[in-house]
């Protein structure tokens, strides 16, 4: 059993394809994309978070099965975190942010950036879509952007979390000046090391 994270599936959103560019040219194509992209890597026995937006509030919604239409063709379990577009749609989702200890770290999961707390290493957001990929939100803590957009329409394993996070310090240390041993040596992270998350977000 593997843990997957991933947000803003949009189903049967039309105007998404143009909002965010997505390289789709009907709702139809970009549902069975990312119905196909999500079951290549998730088994039935996995555990998915999803942290918002899985359909549009409006619209055909999925025909009268609603969210259910889609969630049945999808394989893993569900966690749903309510994004903006769940307030009004069948998914009914009470959780809106959420937090697990992974290894030995916490991790904050919520829709929203501005929702995350600045006060763990590490936070996962949807709703952004294609803005970044990570931020630093403070001193001790990132934020990863799940957004289908910018995972090519694949959920995230942690591992692949890890190293974007990774690679992001490389990047700030070499951009940074006498940064040198202000971050614990960037590197890849295996599945579920989380406790190489040192108290700066580091990976190691």
């Amino acid at each position: 059993m593997k843990y997957w994270w991933t947000s803003d599936y949009h189903f049967a959103h039309f105007n998404i394809i143009s909002y965010c560019n997505r390289p789709f040219k009907t709702v139809e194509e970009m549902n069975e994309v990312i119905i196909q992209r999500h079951n290549e890597r998730v088994k039935p026995e996995d555990t998915v978070f999803f942290l918002g937006d899985f359909i549009f509030k409006g619209g055909k919604e999925g025909g009268i099965e609603k969210y259910r239409f889609f969630e049945k063709r999808l394989n893993g379990k569900f966690i749903f975190i309510k994004g903006n577009h769940d307030q009004n749609n069948s998914l009914k989702t009470i959780i809106t942010k959420m937090y697990v200890r992974y290894g030995a770290k916490d991790i904050c999961m919520t829709h929203r950036p501005e929702n995350a707390d600045p006060h763990v290493p590490l936070n996962l957001c949807g709703h952004v879509h294609d803005r970044y990929k990570v931020r630093r939100l403070s001193e001790n803590s990132l934020i990863v952007n799940l957004c289908v957009e910018v995972w090519n329409y694949y959920p995230a394993s942690f591992n692949e979390i890890c190293s974007v996070v990774a690679e992001f310090l490389r990047e700030e240390k070499e951009q940074s000046k006498g940064g040198e041993g202000f971050y614990e040596k960037a590197g890849k992270c295996s599945e579920g090391q989380v406790a190489g998350f040192d108290s700066r977000c580091g990976c190691h």
